[in-house]
């Protein structure tokens, strides 16, 4: 019994060592501050200081990568739930974004601010990523905002320039 016990943990040790060897892509690209979604808000909004504090990480080219991201598998998880962020919105590219779709996502981020799906577990390791209640009403008061605005003007939020 003992003897297998080792060779188990042996197998288990070489293959986390193994894993090590696989690296995913860890990059940020490269950010634009006209595109950001922090150029077209009013100087007063919240909205940039709540974006960057709880979302940044996911969903923007501006991505902390803590120690513990080098390591596999956390690394993998990591990388990849970065890219399904990015691709579901990434307010470092705000402008590449039509005003239609910039309302969307204004909505979608309200409603998943609402209902706790974002940021999700991420705050287990990162506590100053939770929502308060307020951090979440200016996400939707954003949301809001834009609904209300004449599609010439839906380029900016809380009036700031389109």
């Amino acid at each position: 019994m003992k003897r297998r016990l080792r060779q188990g943990a042996l197998v288990l040790v070489v293959a986390f060592a193994a894993a090590q060897l696989v690296r995913p892509q860890r990059a940020n690209p490269p950010i634009d501050p006209a595109r950001t979604i922090r150029a077209h808000v009013s100087p007063s909004s919240r909205l940039p200081a709540v974006l960057d504090r709880a979302c940044s990480d996911c969903h923007s080219n501006a991505t902390v990568w803590p120690w513990y991201t080098q390591v596999a598998p956390v690394s993998w998880l990591m990388a990849r739930g970065v890219a399904e962020g990015r691709k579901s919105v990434n307010f470092s590219e705000w402008t590449g974004y039509s005003s239609s779709q910039q309302q969307t996502l204004l909505s979608a981020s309200c409603d998943d601010a609402s209902t706790g799906r974002m940021p999700g577990p991420w705050t287990l390791l990162h506590p100053e990523a939770r929502l308060s209640p307020q951090d979440i009403e200016t996400i939707c008061a954003a949301a809001r905002q834009a609904e209300t605005r004449p599609p010439a003007a839906r380029g900016a939020v809380n009036g700031g320039t389109p």
